[in-house]
């Protein structure tokens, strides 16, 4: 949703459209699939400046020191994390972890505490923190939040006008 906003806005994105919209993402999925070999190859990084580029928390800390990034942290209860997981996987037919979804839970608020504190100590990277519950209440206030963080003059109506609260189907 957030990548969708900030294109509406007119940020330049980048993306291959690998991913073809399906039921799990009607929208699209606006991700490069370079980006999941960030770990052992950064070479997309050269055509990013000024664009967006949609990167999982998981990968942040292999971004390489000599640039500059201002990332847009989005965050979701976990709990809607691991049942639209559950669902997506069911949906395509494929086993889900074999552990409970009390472990998951508990493995990915480790995770994003520890990538938290590892953003927090980066000189060369500005973070924003974004509740995805926060959007879908009020796109417009949020949209003007992204702006004011990225320091452009994105267009706001168009960026609210992206949210669409009825995609927002695995709730807690």
């Amino acid at each position: 949703m957030l990548m969708q906003m900030l294109a509406a806005g007119g940020l330049p994105i980048m993306t291959d459209r690998v991913r073809a919209a399906d039921d799990d993402n009607p929208e699209g999925y606006y991700e490069l699939e370079a980006v999941k070999q960030t770990q052992w190859d950064t070479g997309w990084l050269q055509e990013a400046p000024g664009k967006a580029v949609k990167v999982i928390y998981r990968l942040l800390e292999f971004l390489p020191t000599n640039y500059r990034y201002r990332v847009l942290f989005m965050e979701r209860p976990m709990e809607e994390i691991v049942a639209s997981q559950q669902l997506m996987l069911k949906r395509r037919g494929a086993q889900g972890a074999t552990v409970s979804n009390e472990q998951l839970l508990a493995i990915f608020t480790r995770e994003l505490q520890r990538v938290k504190s590892w953003l927090a100590a980066q000189n060369n990277i500005d973070w924003m923190e974004i509740q995805y519950a926060q959007i879908l209440e009020n796109a417009r206030t949020e949209s003007e939040r992204v702006c004011r963080f990225l320091a452009l003059p994105l267009d706001i109506t168009a960026m609210a006008a992206r949210v669409n609260p009825q995609l927002h189907r695995q709730r807690i």
